[in-house]
């Protein structure tokens, strides 16, 4: 089985952005040793809590202080931005650091109203213009526009000798669709849905239509997952995640992610309690065998050729021995 990783970047209570952002290089860096695949980091915008707005900026940072792990973005949000320098931007990553940079492709607005009306106009527009953005953004990393299209006499400079693999990602039909339209690479985000993803990657396979002969159907799915050395550690480390997820539910949880001890002391009301489970029953939490068992069942269940893993603690040292404990049982 491949094992990837995604990060959000989290900033716990005790912790700057700095410290965040710098910790998100370590952990990339663990993941290189432990064998994971590839590393993602996700863009966010005034989102309390969460370090990364700049993708880009922290590739070229994670890439520098790496060697072998693909590292990409989970996702770039793409109605934010012109696929020309979306393009441009990954292009020269790809030349950086070759044969290493996937460019994920999402279109949520990442954040507030307000942050999204900051950063474009027209957002929604631009959302149902989405099938031709990443069409075009396609052309721009293959440098293959129609000799008649506007675009043909430009290119994303510079152009590397491996572009950066595109990468859809989503929840919904309407996502995998569009990525088999394209021929693109789906990765569903399990971790953040309440829809039938089996069903949904069915389509997604059966309607993929390749751009180059050699191109089949490639499947990631991403879920969120906490690993203790025994199944109750595992449950002591996830309260700090669940807990903050509770409070940003109510508008809380502004300064980061709680201690353990700050977990365990929140008064959990009989409808939060009910949420809890909610929350749970996308997560898996549990001690490696439990994680390893679990992992093969989400694979086998989904046809995924990889799992990608997003794991939020308090502790940057029980995220990163989360993700070892995973790869020792699994690898």
């Amino acid at each position: 089985m491949r094992l990837s990783i995604l990060d959000q970047s989290p900033i716990s209570t005790n912790q700057t952005s700095y410290d965040a952002l710098n910790g998100s290089m370590k952990l990339a860096q663990a993941g290189e040793v432990l064998g994971y695949t590839r590393y993602w980091i996700a863009e966010h915008h005034d989102l309390p809590g969460l370090a990364c707005s700049s993708p880009e900026v922290m590739l070229s940072y994670i890439g520098a202080n790496t060697n072998r792990i693909r590292i990409g973005s989970g996702a770039v949000l793409l109605p934010h931005y012109r696929p020309y320098k979306v393009a441009e931007v990954f292009n020269t990553l790809a030349t950086l650091f070759p044969k290493r940079i996937d460019i994920g492709i999402g279109r949520a607005p990442g954040g507030s109203a307000e942050a999204t009306n900051a950063l474009s106009n027209n957002y929604l527009q631009k959302v149902w213009n989405l099938p031709a953005l990443v069409k075009d953004l396609l052309h721009f990393i293959n440098d293959d526009f129609p000799r008649d299209h506007e675009y043909s006499k430009i290119s994303a400079s510079p152009i590397p000798e491996n572009p950066p693999v595109p990468w859809l990602l989503g929840t919904s039909k309407k996502s995998a669709l569009l990525a088999a339209e394209n021929g693109m690479p789906y990765a569903f985000g399990h971790f953040m849905s309440d829809n039938d993803g089996v069903a949904i990657i069915r389509e997604y396979i059966d309607a993929f239509k390749p751009r180059k002969e050699e191109q089949t159907p490639q499947v990631i799915v991403t879920v969120s997952a906490i690993c203790g050395e025994t199944t109750e550690k595992a449950e002591e480390i996830a309260a700090s995640f669940l807990i903050w997820t509770l409070q940003k539910e109510k508008g809380e949880g502004k300064y980061g992610v709680p201690s353990i001890k700050e977990a365990m002391q929140y008064k959990l009301t009989e409808k939060e309690k009910e949420s809890l489970e909610k929350i749970r029953q996308n997560m898996i939490i549990g001690n490696p065998h439990e994680m390893k068992q679990k992992l093969f069942e989400l694979q086998t269940k989904y046809r995924a050729d990889e799992i990608m893993i997003n794991t939020i603690t308090y502790s940057l040292t029980d995220r990163i021995q989360s993700y070892k404990l995973i790869a020792k049982e699994v690898f």
